[in-house]
């Protein structure tokens, strides 16, 4: 058994750390509800911006769109990873790489694929396993706006236009709630065609300008808003990984303090009885003499 001395230094040990990952929970949960309400705002926004698009694509057909919507034959695939800049998210990072490696041994396997990198925890992770990354976007998570993710997927866009990749798709982890992220892995690049709901009305409408001038500017203003999109959900997914995390931490330090308690309690009391056996030895030895 350990003695006393070691215990309390456990103890106190346990004890900081108790605190300190009850402060991160605190501070995870405050970002966490920022970080959620922007993400409820934006998905409205985005799927009425995807509704229109279906609208407009039914009846618009011109060449200058079809780059957006040509599936080609795939030769050169990048797939976009959003990960953390910080751990201590519990399993939040490593099913976003699991997930990637999957995909790196199945459907990908034969092709040449970039990997662009959003996160520095994913950008490691995958450098370790000998993938070859591209860092340029990796600290775009840090102070987060539209202007920012917006900036980000024009390169992109502009990448797949020029013939650079010939699919792009977006692995990262879906905001459910502060307790459920769901891995996702989305086509981005090109367009699924979308289609509209049977039974919905069909009303004719007069544009100005025309629809396939409106389609010029919707369809990347579209796109650019799904990756915003997308990085808003793993945002939120993060604090919400990172606040559960660090709650199940703060639990599993009281279950080792109390443990450690009743270990020291036993040291002492060890201790005491062993001196009373001493003492008492000790005057039986001098009444014997």
């Amino acid at each position: 058994m350990a003695g006393q001395k070691e215990i309390r230094s456990r103890i106190a040990s346990t004890i900081s750390t108790q605190q300190i990952t009850k402060a991160m929970k605190l501070v995870s949960a405050t970002k966490l509800r920022k970080a959620s309400e922007a993400i409820v705002r934006m998905r409205p926004y985005a799927e009425k911006l995807q509704g229109i698009m279906a609208n407009l694509q039914e009846s618009a057909d011109d060449d200058r769109l079809a780059v957006y919507f040509q599936a080609r034959e795939v030769k050169s695939a990048a797939v976009i990873v959003i990960t953390s800049d910080r751990g201590l998210c519990g399993a939040f990072n490593a099913n976003v790489v699991k997930r990637v490696r999957a995909m790196a041994a199945s459907e990908l396997a034969s092709k040449k694929v970039h990997y662009i990198c959003i996160g520095k925890k994913g950008a490691e992770a995958l450098k370790r396993l000998g993938f070859e990354i591209d860092t340029r976007f990796v600290n775009a998570l840090n102070g987060l706006s539209a202007e920012s993710a917006f900036e980000l997927a024009s390169v992109i866009l502009n990448e797949f236009k020029a013939g650079q990749y010939d699919q792009v798709t977006v692995v990262y982890n879906r905001f459910k709630n502060a307790a459920t992220q769901i891995l996702s892995a989305d086509a981005f690049l090109p367009v699924a065609a979308q289609t509209s709901v049977q039974g919905s009305s069909q009303s004719d409408y007069l544009f100005e300008p025309s629809k396939v001038a409106i389609l010029e500017d919707l369809i990347p203003r579209s796109l650019k808003t799904q990756l915003y999109r997308s990085m808003l959900d793993s945002l939120a997914s993060e604090h919400g990984a990172r606040m559960i995390a660090m709650d199940k931490a703060t639990d599993n330090a009281g279950d080792l303090l109390r443990s450690l308690r009743l270990a020291y309690n036993q040291a002492r009391q060890a201790a005491i009885t062993r001196e009373i056996s001493e003492i008492v030895g000790g005057v039986a030895a001098l009444e014997g003499a």
